[in-house]
C-alpha cells in the first residue's frame, strides 16, 4: 500500500485558509474603492458649451446668452386624473392621464392653483381631440402634451394676462 504523508491534510487546510484570506482582501478592497467613488472625490469641473473642457483646466466663462432665472420651479398637481375615451381604427380605448404643471415662482404657483378649473377645462379640450392610434406612439404623446401646453398657456393668458405655466408634465399615462 502507498503511504500517505502525515502533513497532507494540513496543506489542504492551509490552502483553504489562504483562499479565504485572499477573497476577504479582494472584497475589502472592492468595498473601499466603491466607498471612495461614491462618497469621496471632488465635483467635476464645469464644462464649456458643447461638453468640451477648457484647455487650461480653468472654469468656463459663463455664456453671454444665458437666460435669467425667473424663479424656482414649482409643480402644481392636478387634483384628479383625466379619464376619457379615445376612438381608434380597430377599437376605442380608455385613457387615464395624471398631470402636473411646472410653474416658476410662488406667484405663478398661486395663480395656477387659483385657476385649476379653467386649466382642467383646457386640458380636457386638448385631450378630447386625440385618438388611440396616435397615443400608442411616443411622438403622439409628445404632440398631445405640446397641444395641452399651448391650450393651457392660451387660457391662462386670457385670464391673467401672462402664460403662468411653463410645462405640462404627464406623471401617469395608462391606456387600455
Amino acid at each position: 500500500m502507498a503511504e500517505v504523508p502525515e502533513d497532507a491534510p494540513e496543506e489542504g487546510k492551509k490552502k483553504g485558509k489562504l483562499m479565504i484570506i485572499i477573497i476577504a482582501v479582494v472584497v475589502l478592497l472592492g468595498a473601499g474603492a466603491g466607498a471612495f467613488f461614491l462618497l469621496g472625490g471632488e465635483e467635476p469641473p464645469p464644462m464649456m458649451e458643447g461638453g468640451a473642457m477648457p484647455a487650461d483646466g480653468a472654469p468656463a466663462a459663463p455664456a453671454e446668452n444665458v437666460s435669467v432665472e425667473k424663479g424656482t420651479a414649482m409643480y402644481v398637481q392636478m387634483p384628479r386624473p383625466f379619464t376619457f375615451n379615445v376612438p381608434g381604427t380597430s377599437r376605442g380605448r380608455v385613457v387615464e392621464i395624471r398631470v402636473q404643471l411646472m410653474v416658476r415662482g410662488i406667484e405663478n404657483e398661486e395663480l395656477a392653483k387659483l385657476h385649476i378649473p379653467s386649466i382642467e377645462g383646457a386640458l380636457v379640450s386638448a385631450f378630447s381631440s386625440s385618438n388611440a392610434d396616435d397615443l400608442v406612439t411616443e411622438a403622439g404623446k409628445v404632440a398631445l402634451r405640446d397641444q395641452a401646453l399651448r391650450d393651457v398657456k392660451s387660457t391662462m393668458k386670457d385670464i391673467t394676462g401672462s402664460e403662468v405655466v411653463e410645462k405640462v408634465l404627464f406623471t401617469g399615462f395608462v391606456m387600455q
